[in-house]
């Protein structure tokens, strides 16, 4: 195992330590979850998992990938002792606590340009991929080939945005944010978050059924 594996791998164990010795019902009960047999029900991008005195793990026991278990364990571990919602959209670079350059670059890279480089010409994919997890049209009134809404979290929903390649102008992907969601996830989760939704999105459009 490569020592960066080794990191990833230790980090991974210790956001499921933290959750397995949280107490749940508190938090639950903030947050809107529901009550699952051994634990809590928590959906991520329409995909349920279960939060419990184990850690995380998917509703056939599986755990979730690296990705996915920091956004869980961070959304779990961070839940505010109030639950502000704010219905106003912001673009990442707007929260206060995004300027450090990692968590700029990494939404960049990861969110936007991971947008446009897979989507780019091939809006139709992206169309069908956005219906297969769940994306809802939103009237925002913004001027977008493609608006589309999704329930990231509870309490916490994302809006992808996405212009196609026209004439001279290339293809530009971003995603906007509900304000609140600063108050419920720290700027790293956050561009997890969205990182997670084209990962998906990706997955959807291009890679074979197992």
């Amino acid at each position: 195992m490569s020592q960066q594996a080794e990191i990833f791998a230790k980090y991974y164990e210790e956001y499921q330590e933290r959750v397995a010795a949280m107490d749940l019902s508190s938090v639950a009960e903030k947050l809107g979850l529901e009550k699952a047999e051994d634990g809590y029900l928590l959906p991520l991008y329409g995909r349920n998992y279960i939060a419990s005195g184990k850690g995380l793990a998917d509703e056939s026991g599986k755990k979730p990938d690296y990705m996915a278990c920091i956004i869980l364990a961070r959304y779990l571990t961070l839940c505010p002792d109030e639950a502000p919602f704010m219905e106003e959209w912001a673009a990442f670079k707007d929260f206060k606590k995004t300027s450090h350059f990692t968590n700029v670059n990494y939404f960049n890279s990861d969110t936007e340009r991971a947008l446009a480089a897979n989507f780019g010409g091939k809006i139709d994919d992206l169309k069908r991929a956005c219906d297969g997890l769940g994306g809802q049209p939103d009237d925002t009134g913004l001027s977008y080939d493609l608006v589309k809404k999704f329930q990231a979290l509870p309490k916490i929903s994302v809006l992808m945005l996405f212009n196609d390649v026209e004439g001279r102008f290339p293809a530009f992907g971003t995603v906007l944010f509900q304000k609140h969601t600063e108050y419920y996830l720290d700027p790293e989760s956050i561009a997890v978050t969205s990182a997670y939704l084209v990962r998906s999105l990706k997955a959807l459009a291009f890679e074979p059924a197992p």
